[in-house]
Parts: structure tokens; C-alpha cells; sequence
């Protein structure tokens, strides 16, 4: 296979599977699926160009599911250039309906929807995507219109009672799809069949790991920064301690870390940064106190988007800051900020044309419009997952790597209210309560993360030694999840969550109430704000 251009953040190779996002709920996990078979995949919006997309000469395209109607008005096309590219591509509910149509086949609105788990019957067992895999499976659907003839040249490979086209392949001209959605664990033999598609009809060679990242991006990092310094915010969560020991382990000493103490950390969190991640580095840190600054600036504010705003925004005025002093010291001019930014924060925030906005992430949708620092984002195509085996492979210990994710914003995003300096010490407390009975409890790994909110603004009446009060209460929020795209609630022991209610309206004055989110993503986000 022909080398490519190599895409932003790409394998060097530029051996690359496009995912085009056409609405999905799921187009996240599909870019994640394909990597997990070691293969490269990115995500571009609907609105891409067949010149765009063609240009980036991908080893393949994934058309994803998507809410709409293709006879709907306004709903996504697909220019046929796409599909005469001689590009293999597979195409996903949505997708796969999109294909249809473009191709000449049929899509009709029966009246008659699948959702959930479906029994799949696999009509042509020796076809590409279904070979050695069971003739009648369980696969996960979600759809209201029906695939009801296919494009001429296709091969019908699977069918369900209300779906006679749940499946084809036209192997001549590369191109497959299939009405239901392989990405989810719900389809029992999903991820083979994305591996058929990407081995099998596309030519993909499995050759894609995180080794290669680490690779990839000292190189890049190397172009980018050339002789200039750099500055790295080190906030003590694994996002950010990965970007810096891999710009480190690419720049040497021509980067310092600046550890901002914006008064928003949990308990004992400041003397992890400063102890155990210089000991693994022999980084340079740089540490700065800026508790009343920030608190100072948060005086007053309540909504949640106007607190990740400001809290951008200050980090970034800090670091300034800081390198005027790093300039002092070393001399030269210090215009590059290393940061954490991962692929969901930047989907979230909405990052490329037709994705919507969640919420803004510190370091994505809340900068400032004039920001005096050059980006450097080694981490900005990879999941939280892949951030991890990054981090093992670069030696960082296992206390910094296997740390719960912690937003960049800190507990200010956890205290549902105004920001207070008592307030977040009430919050702390708890916190470091719910994560010491967790961890005792040997739940560290079994759940994503668990953040603890204070709902600042409501109190509640309670009696406490006999007395009544009128405390505030604390949402335990514990979630499990691969990538933060989706998350469910976990399962927390009955006995744990006793000891954790018990222990924090004991011992922390002013809650006499603890309560349990049981709200999935989606709905609802893992941060309350």
C-alpha cells in the first residue's frame, strides 16, 4: 500500500482509516475499535469534502451511524466521488443506508424500527465480514428506516425478521457494510468483523501501538520546537504528566514544568506533583501559589462555563507569568505551552466543523483569544486509554499513570455554587473520605472515577447529636468507562457506600447528607458542571 501524506498526530507510515462522523453517538468508539485492532483512525466531521477527504488518501473510510433520515431534509449526503475512489469503505446504520442510496439501492420507512439487542441471521457464511463467525448472532441495532434492496453488484450477507438487508459486500470494488453497529459490546462478534473489514477487504496491516506514538511524536515534537523553550502545566493528572515526560523525553532541559497551586486540588495532590513525578522525570519544576488569585477571580461566579473560562484563562496568564521568569533565568523567549489535551476534549468542545459543543475543557474552549504561546499537543488525537500505555512505556509510576482522571478545572467544576475557600475545604474532606474507603475497598481499577460534589446552594434538614441541622449535601458520583466518551454508574459495593455516607457526616461538619448519582453518559455528562 502506497504511503500517504501523514495526517496531524498520524503514524509516520500514513496508513490512516478516516472515520466520517455522520451524527453518531458512537463515532468516538468506532475510531477506538479500529485502533484497539492496530490500526490509525481519526475522525473528520460530515461536512468534509470528498476533495478533503480523498486528499488525506486514507487505507480506508468508516461511515458512522447518525439520528437522521437519509430522505430527510438537511440530513447528511455523501458525494459518490467517495465511493468511485477506489478507497475501501464500511459503512454503519446510518452509514450503510447512506451507501445505499448513494449507490442506487433502497431505503424505505417501514413504520417498523429495531433498537437494542437483535438476532442476527447470517445468510452468506463465507462472506468476507462473517467468515467463522456464528451463522445466527446477537447484534445491537438502532434504526427506523430499512434497507430493503441493495445496489446493484452487492451480495446480501445477513438479515434480521424486519431488516431482509442487514448486511452486503461488493468485493470488486472494496466496499461493505452492515445495518447494526459492530463498535458496541453489545454485538457479540463486532470487532471481528471490523477486523475482516480492515484485514481482509481493505489490505490494513496491523502495525499501529502506542510505542509507535511515542515514536512519532518526539519526532514531531523535535520539528516543532527546534532550539526554542517550552513550558508544561503540570496539574497532577495523568493527561498531563504523560504530555510532559514524552516532550521531556524529546526536549531535555529545554523544558520546564510549571506547577499552578490553584487552590482547586484535592488532598495531598500538590505533593504528589512535586515529590513522585520529578523523582521519575528529573524534570525542571517550577512551582507557583496562586490560591488567592484564582479564588479572587472566582468570586461571584456560579455557571459552570463562565468557571472554565476563567480558569483558562488565569492558568494561562500564570504561565506567562512564568515565563517571564523562566526567560530571566535562562534567557531567550519561552513561546510554547505543552498541554495535555486529549480526542475527547477536543470533540467535546466541539473541536472541527459540525461537532456540537458539550462544554468547554480549560485547554481547549477556554483559552484566551490572545494566547502568547504556540501549542504543543502530543497527546491530542489519543484516548485516556492509550494515554496510559503511553505513560507506562515512558516509566512514569504507577501511582501518576493509574491515577482516576481529574478535571483540569479542579474541584471548582465540583462545588455546584460559588466557589469558596470554605467551601472547598468541605468538599475536600469528603473527597478524600470517598477516595480513602474506595481504595480500601481494592475499587481503584473497577471504577473509572468517582468524582464527590457539593451541592453548595441547597441544605437540607437533618439531626445530628440530638440537634437539628441544616447542612449541604454531597453527591457521590462513581462511574466506570474506557474513554470518558460514554460512562455508565458503577456498582459500588452496599457496604461501601454506608461506610463512605457514615464516615463524611460524622466527620465533616456542615453535610448531614450524602446521596448517589445513577445517571449514565449520555444523559448526563461525569462532571455535574
Amino acid at each position: 500500500m502506497s504511503a500517504a501524506p501523514t495526517p496531524e498526530g498520524g503514524p509516520a507510515d500514513g496508513e490512516v482509516v478516516v472515520v466520517v462522523d455522520l451524527g453518531a453517538q458512537y463515532a468516538q468508539l468506532i475510531a477506538r475499535r479500529i485502533r484497539e485492532a492496530r490500526v490509525y483512525s481519526e475522525i473528520v466531521p460530515h461536512d468534509v469534502t470528498a476533495d478533503q477527504l480523498l486528499a488525506r488518501r486514507p487505507a480506508a473510510i468508516v461511515l458512522s451511524g447518525g439520528p437522521a433520515s437519509v430522505y430527510a431534509e438537511g440530513a447528511p449526503a455523501l458525494d459518490p466521488a467517495i465511493l468511485d475512489a477506489g478507497i475501501p469503505v464500511f459503512g454503519i446504520c446510518y452509514g450503510f443506508q447512506l451507501m445505499t442510496t448513494t449507490l442506487g439501492g433502497t431505503v424505505e420507512h417501514t413504520g417498523v424500527g429495531e433498537y437494542g439487542h437483535t438476532q442476527l441471521a447470517v445468510t452468506a457464511p463465507d462472506a468476507t465480514l462473517f467468515h467463522g463467525l456464528p451463522t445466527t448472532q446477537t447484534v445491537w441495532m438502532s434504526h427506523g428506516d430499512q434497507v430493503t434492496g441493495a445496489p446493484a453488484g452487492f451480495a446480501v450477507t445477513a438479515s434480521t425478521d424486519i431488516t431482509p438487508v442487514a448486511a452486503f459486500e461488493d468485493l470488486d470494488r472494496r466496499l461493505a457494510g452492515v445495518q447494526f453497529h459492530p463498535e458496541v459490546l453489545h454485538t457479540e462478534h463486532g470487532q471481528a468483523m471490523l477486523e475482516h473489514f480492515l484485514y481482509e477487504i481493505a489490505g490494513c496491516r496491523p502495525t499501529w501501538t502506542t510505542a509507535n506514538v511515542i515514536d512519532e511524536q518526539i519526532e514531531r515534537i523535535r520539528t516543532q520546537v527546534g532550539g526554542r523553550r517550552a513550558i508544561c502545566g503540570l496539574s497532577g493528572g495523568v493527561d498531563s504528566a504523560v504530555a510532559a515526560a514524552l516532550v521531556q523525553r524529546a526536549i531535555g532541559d529545554q523544558l520546564t514544568c510549571v506547577f499552578v497551586d490553584h487552590g482547586l486540588l484535592r488532598s495531598g495532590e500538590a505533593e504528589q506533583v512535586e515529590g513522585d513525578f520529578v523523582a521519575a522525570t528529573g524534570v525542571q519544576l517550577v512551582v507557583v501559589d496562586a490560591t488567592d488569585r484564582f479564588l479572587d477571580a472566582l468570586s461571584g461566579v456560579t455557571d459552570p462555563e463562565d468557571k472554565r473560562r476563567i480558569i483558562g484563562r488565569e492558568f494561562i496568564r500564570v504561565f506567562e507569568g512564568a515565563a517571564r521568569d523562566i526567560v530571566n533565568a535562562h534567557g531567550g523567549d519561552v513561546d510554547l505551552l505543552v498541554q495535555g489535551t486529549l480526542y475527547p476534549d477536543v470533540v467535546e468542545s466541539g473541536g472541527g466543523s459540525g461537532a456540537a459543543n458539550i462544554k468547554s475543557h480549560h485547554n481547549v474552549g477556554g483559552l484566551p483569544d490572545d494566547l502568547a504561546f504556540e501549542l504543543v499537543e502530543p497527546l491530542r488525537t489519543l484516548f485516556k486509554d492509550e494515554v496510559r500505555r503511553v505513560g507506562h512505556q515512558l516509566g512514569l509510576p504507577e501511582a501518576i499513570v493509574q491515577r482516576q482522571p481529574f478535571p483540569g478545572p479542579g474541584l471548582a467544576i465540583r462545588v455546584v455554587g460559588e466557589v469558596t475557600s470554605e467551601r472547598l475545604t468541605l468538599l475536600r474532606a469528603a473527597d478524600a473520605i470517598a477516595r480513602a474507603e474506595l481504595t480500601a475497598a481494592g475499587l481503584d481499577r473497577v471504577i473509572w472515577q468517582c468524582p464527590v460534589v457539593l451541592l453548595a446552594d441547597v441544605r437540607s434538614v437533618g439531626v445530628q447529636g440530638d440537634g437539628r441541622t441544616y447542612g449541604h449535601p454531597i453527591v457521590l458520583r462513581p462511574v466506570s468507562s474506557e474513554d470518558a466518551m460514554t460512562a455508565d454508574w458503577s456498582r459500588v459495593p452496599y457496604e461501601v457506600l454506608a461506610r463512605i455516607s457514615t464516615r463524611i457526616t460524622n466527620e465533616v461538619a456542615g453535610v448531614n447528607r450524602v446521596t448517589l448519582d445513577l445517571t449514565s453518559k449520555p444523559p448526563g455528562t461525569i462532571e455535574w458542571e
